[in-house]
This record gives C-alpha cells, structure tokens and sequence, in this order.
C-alpha cells in the first residue's frame, strides 16, 4: 500500500471555509454499498432504522490559539516581541505543550503575556514543542483562556483566513462537554436542536464517549510505504454505560454508527478484544486497508484530504475503490470538502 494510492486533485473552490446555515443544511453524500445517492444531513433520519445507534463524541475544543507578547530584560534593556502560540495538552506537571512561533527566540523563564489576565513563562523545549507554565489554573484559567483564544481553525482554513467569534460556536459541536480537544469532530457541527429531535422519533439512539483530538489529526503521512506510519496518540474515555448501550444495540440487531472519524477510532481501540468494553487512555490506532472492524456498522464523516490517514480510515471501512468513485463523484457534484463542508454516510456491503 503507498501514500499514492490515497491521493486524488482537490480543486481549491471546493474547501469550505464557513460552515453550511443552518448546521443540518449541509449536503450528505449516501454510500449504501454500491449505491451513491445525494442528500442533506436533514435527511439522515430517513437512512437510518430504528434501533440503530449513533456514537457521538462529546470533547469540547478549547481555544487554544493565543497571540501575545514576550518580555524579557537584555543588555540593551528591556526585549518586547511579538509571539504566537498553539497549546496542544496539559501535563502531569502542571505545563501545556505548545507550538510556538517563533520557538527559537523564546528563552526559558521568559514571561509571554496574552490578556491583562492570562500570562506564562517558558518552562523548557522538548522535541520542539514548548512546554508553558500558566500564571492561573482550573476554572480561572479556562475563563481567561476562553477570552484571550482564538479556535484553532485546521491549517487549511487558517491559511484563508483568520479565526473570528463566529468560529467559537461554528468550531463547536451542540454537545461539547468535555473540554480538552485543540479540533473539532467535525462530521458532529452538522448536527442542530431540530435533528436531533427527529433522530429521536425515528427511532434511533445516542451515546456518548470522549475523545480529545489533538493537533496531530492534521499531520501529513511522510513515508510512501503507509504501513510504516506512526500514527499521533490522543486521549479518550468509553464509560461503562457506552459500552454496554453499544453491546446491548449489537445484540438487538441494530447497527453502530460512529459519527466521525474520532468517536470510530475510539470505540474501536475499546474493542480490540472483539467486543466493545469500557477504557480510558491514550489511543494511537491506525486503521487503513485490512483492518479487521469489531463493533462499526457504519460512518457519518466528511471528505478528508488527500494523502491522509482519514481517507485511509474510509477506505478500510469501504474498500478503496469505492472511496474512489465516492469521491470522484462527490467532486463532479461539488460538495465541500473538509472540516467546515459537507459530509457523508458511508455503509459498506
């Protein structure tokens, strides 16, 4: 399997870079096997069964991207610059790793300040992520982060243009509770009050579980031979009362329908046993052709970037010469791509 098998031309125009009005709105390619059929995400209701289980991941991004000033007395007298910055996790010591720009003038001990709140030094640099120490923590820090943040918009969006307020709810899903994650589930931002009511009275059941999606979702596949990939690590929580809400769906007959890629590959890490059992930890799975699903029945995602471990996810689930016509047909019809597009239902055979 090589990295090029999984590439295809994007045109530029097709990357969406607001959200669809409202959330529902937005375009849903449906898979059913060999069949492509188009809709809407309003839709949904009417291809799903009662009885069928939709999995939901319910981290909340934080705003984790902070422009601010560093400060630090030289020679010369006092040093003021500009600075921006990127959290990506907490640590056990107290620190958040970072990406910083530009990392290579910061100094340890240097203070960075982002709000008249909201303050850090740099404790130290390890495999060229900084490791910051805050001037506040708990819920004073997450108040002043919530001010002083931006949402840290995916490359691809970023370098279109800058985040705004209106992204702290568009990056958002309805159901964000846990906070921790520094990107969106985004196949979730399709979802509104008005679904959700109709989801229920098809019929169809919810769970929820946690996943923190870390920045490594947007980094590139390096090596031409994919099996050697080392795939970033994120954190993730499937209660016992998921596991057995998705057991129990199982046992009914119904299907498992993850809704992204995140809430799949978690509840797969939690059944690599064969069935689903509650867990907690980092997972660092990679699924890509020849994965062997224990609990997925099928996917709701949105159409991920060439080259990438998402699409490479998709075409284990459906075979990677139907992702080729799925996606080649999803261009010819002009659905918008990525985290602010449109999404689809993909149910293998």
């Amino acid at each position: 399997m090589k990295l090029s098998d999984f590439d295809f031309h994007l045109p530029e125009d097709l990357i969406a870079t607001r959200p669809a009005t409202p959330r529902s709105s937005a375009r849903l390619l449906v898979a059913n096997g060999d069949v492509t059929s188009d809709a809407h995400v309003f839709d949904l209701p009417d291809w799903l069964q009662p009885g069928d289980r939709l999995v939901l991941n319910d981290t909340r991004v934080i705003p984790a991207r902070l422009s601010g000033r560093r400060h630090r007395d030289s020679a010369q007298g006092p040093v003021s610059a500009a600075i921006e910055a990127t959290l990506l996790e907490p640590q056990a010591d107290g620190t958040w790793t970072a990406l910083i720009k530009p990392l290579k003038k910061v100094k340890p001990g240097e203070d960075i300040r982002f709000s008249d709140e909201l303050s850090a030094t740099l404790d130290r640099v390890e495999d060229g992520q900084a490791h910051l120490r805050f001037n506040l923590t708990g819920e004073d820090f997450d108040t002043a982060l919530e001010q002083a943040g931006a949402m840290p918009l995916p490359p691809y969006i970023a370098a279109k243009r800058p985040a705004d307020e209106q992204d702290k709810t568009d990056y958002q899903t309805i159901w964000a509770r846990n906070s921790g994650a520094v990107a969106a589930p985004t196949a979730s931002l399709h979802f509104d009050s008005a679904l959700m009511q109709a989801l229920q009275a098809r019929g169809v059941a919810i769970t929820h579980v946690t996943l923190h999606v870390g920045a490594g979702t947007f980094l590139p596949v390096k090596v031409e031979d994919v099996t050697t990939h080392k795939m970033h690590a994120e954190w993730g929580r499937v209660s016992e009362a998921a596991a057995q809400e998705i057991r129990d769906t199982k046992a009914a007959g119904g299907r498992v329908i993850p809704v992204g890629t995140t809430a799949l590959r978690l509840i797969e890490s939690a059944a690599r046993g064969g069935d689903i059992q509650a867990w907690e930890g980092e997972t660092d799975i990679f699924i890509y052709p020849g994965f062997q699903f224990n609990v997925t029945d099928a996917l709701m995602t949105n159409f991920h970037l060439p080259k990438s471990t998402l699409l490479m996810l998709v075409s284990a689930l459906m075979g990677q010469d139907r992702m080729r016509d799925i996606y080649a047909h999803a261009i010819e019809q002009k659905y918008r791509f990525f985290s602010y597009g449109d999404a689809s239902l993909l149910v293998p055979k």
